[in-house]
């Protein structure tokens, strides 16, 4: 059973803890991308690049992961 709450934290050379910190780190920023996204729905002029860049940024941290 451990080996189901590891395996995939270890294939990208996390921990567990490690692994969950990252991922709820990810859920924090996505539910603040999403946030701005609907402010910009109303208010265009705001968060113009925000939600863009914000994906990108976490797209580049993925990748890097990634690669290791």
């Amino acid at each position: 059973m451990a080996n189901s709450f590891t395996k995939h934290p270890n294939s990208i050379n996390e921990t567990y803890f490690e692994h969950m910190k990252n991922a709820l780190r990810f859920v924090v920023v996505l539910k603040c991308l999403a946030l701005a996204g609907v402010i910009h729905s109303i208010f265009p002029f705001w968060f113009e690049k925000t939600v863009s860049n914000g994906i990108k940024e976490l797209n580049d941290i993925l990748e890097k992961r990634n690669k290791t």
